[in-house]
This record gives structure tokens, sequence and C-alpha cells, in this order.
């Protein structure tokens, strides 16, 4: 990762702190009060819902970043940030499952706090090993 800084990169490196130390108050307090998260099981949830639904389906997280990637949206002036990483996921049953993904934090213009974020990885892999971990 690149030393670059700015309010929404700063933000992003303090979801990655939060989610390899399991901190889901902080993991809520880095979104928007009506900040989203699109997840490959979950769905489209409130980050408030989800992550404490992820809480509940781990034991452990452990986060390795690879690199962060911004822009600025031209049609609305927010800010975008992808962070890839590889998430090395240890469920409540203790099985670790390893995989790289990218997600993806929207942000309004002018703020710091995540308005969405998508997560983006192959879930086939991970559905076949693990099955759905949060029924």
């Amino acid at each position: 990762m690149t030393s670059t800084s700015s309010p929404q990169l700063d933000t992003i490196r303090r979801y990655l702190v939060a989610l390899n130390s399991s901190d889901t108050a902080g993991l809520v307090a880095t979104f928007a009060p009506d900040g989203r998260v699109l997840s490959p099981f979950l769905g489209d949830m409130l980050a408030s819902d989800f992550f404490p639904k992820l809480a509940q389906a781990s034991s452990r997280s452990v986060i390795t970043p690879i690199d962060l990637f911004a822009s600025v949206e031209p049609a609305t002036d927010g800010t975008r940030v992808a962070a890839y990483f590889r998430y090395d996921w240890t469920l409540k049953d203790g099985k670790v499952v390893t995989f790289t993904c990218v997600d993806v934090f929207d942000f309004a213009a002018g703020s710091d706090r995540i308005a969405k974020m998508t997560i983006v990885y192959d879930t086939h892999p991970l559905r076949e090993e693990v099955g759905d971990k949060y029924a």
C-alpha cells in the first residue's frame, strides 16, 4: 500500500484495522448512518445490520492489505476507494477460509464516511467449502 493519504483513504485504513480485530462497532462507525453493504452472500443490507451478522458467523479475521485504489467520481464529485486484500476468515466452527477480495467503497461528496460498500470475490469455491454460514 502506498503512503498517500486522504480522509477517505484514512477511513478505509480504519475499516481494515477494525475488520482485522473483529471490531463490529468500529466497522459500523466508518459508515454513514444509512450506509449500505452489498454482499455476495447476504445481498443489500444496512451496514449496522450486516456487521453484527458477520460477527455471528465469525470467530476471527486476519486481514492482509495488498493495495488501495482511489478515484473521484466526476458526475457526483464523490470518492470511490477499492481495497484489495487477503482475508483469512475463521468461522465459528473453527474452519479457516482464505481468499482474496476487493471491497469497493463509495463516499458522498465531501464525506469521510462510507455510503456504500460492494464486496467482490468469487463465491463459488467458498460456498462449496463452507456452505451458507449465515443461515
